[in-house]
């Protein structure tokens, strides 16, 4: 009914820059917050950025001051931009909305599959 993809992903270099994208699509009635998370290899899956209907965000503390999330509600897509990266922000990273659907009465959780970021020191 809804799928989330994500695009953006790949090889970055430390201290440069990638901006992923995940849009929504399918029987939507709305969307309320969407997120990134993001899981590295003996990991487990962790919280990035976090952005409300009203673009309230919320970060990692990790992510703080170099990731910036947006959201383009009439696009139903959530952006991640990360500037300075790290070698620790390699991961895969997964976009999820809290999406209502046409036929439902209430917001349920939907993931992406995920894109894989990997950052070269």
């Amino acid at each position: 009914q809804v799928q989330l993809v994500e695009s953006g992903g790949g090889l970055g270099q430390a201290g440069g820059s990638l901006r992923l994208s995940c849009a929504a699509s399918g029987k939507i009635f709305s969307i309320n917050d969407m997120a990134w998370y993001r899981q590295a290899p003996g990991k487990q899956r962790e919280l990035v950025a976090h952005i409300l209907n009203g673009a309230t965000t919320n970060y990692a503390d990790s992510v703080k001051g170099r990731f910036a999330a947006s959201r383009d509600n009439a696009k139903n897509t959530v952006y991640l931009q990360m500037r300075s990266l790290k070698p620790e922000d390699t991961a895969v990273y997964y976009c999820y909305a809290s999406v209502r659907t046409l036929t439902s009465h209430k917001h349920s959780p939907f993931w992406g599959r995920g894109t894989q970021v990997t950052v070269s020191s």
